[in-house]
């Protein structure tokens, strides 16, 4: 086997990993992930899991990581051709919402689980999971500024406040469906986010 199909080879293996290790720990959490139980779920062995992560800590940083890139590949990206400012922030916007509604995991959005898992225990997870936590929220907050500096919304508006009740409605809305399977909640969500969008 050439070199180069090796590597590629690795790379199906990895992503394969991590597809199921991602699903698991949405349903689970992170610490429901474990090389022991994903060698026997994908019948490899202990050691080939391992020699991919090497560590469970890496391959819970890996798996966080992976599904927060394809939220970023599913939320954000698309929004990159609208203007910046009010016209782009709902683009994304609708794009969350739409995430949580039709998620790409079986136990929903892994970050908001993760957030809930980790935000009181010290660690390079949790160090991790407020990292892409804050990137989330860099992005709402950078259209936010945009519309203030560009008259789209009013000079004094408050983007702090804007910015905690666009990101509370999101976790609501997350609760609602995985605990409460609320199918209205999506439309709640979406009327939170408009007002607190609103300039009065």
């Amino acid at each position: 086997m050439s070199p180069r199909r090796s590597a590629a080879e690795a790379q199906r293996t990895r992503g394969r990993i991590l597809d199921r290790a991602a699903a698991i720990a949405s349903v689970e959490g992170l610490d429901g992930i474990t090389i022991g139980r994903l060698a026997e779920e994908l019948t490899m062995s202990k050691s080939g899991v391992h020699k991919h992560f090497g560590t469970k800590e890496a391959l819970q940083l890996s798996t966080l990581d992976k599904a927060f890139v394809d939220f970023w590949h599913r939320v954000v990206e698309p929004a990159r051709s609208d203007p910046p400012g009010l016209v782009r922030l709902r683009s994304v916007c609708r794009g969350s919402v739409d995430y949580l509604e039709h998620p790409l995991l079986p136990g929903g959005c892994l970050m908001t689980a993760a957030l809930t898992e980790y935000d009181g225990r010290p660690g390079r997870v949790r160090d991790a999971v407020a990292a892409v936590w804050s990137r989330w929220q860099d992005q709402l907050h950078t259209d936010l500024r945009v519309a203030v500096e560009s008259g789209e919304l009013p000079a004094g508006f408050d983007t702090e406040q804007a910015l905690f009740e666009i990101v509370a409605a999101g976790l609501a809305l997350n609760a609602a469906l995985q605990l409460r399977r609320d199918t209205t909640a999506a439309g709640r969500a979406r009327r939170a986010i408009e007002r607190a969008l609103r300039a009065d």
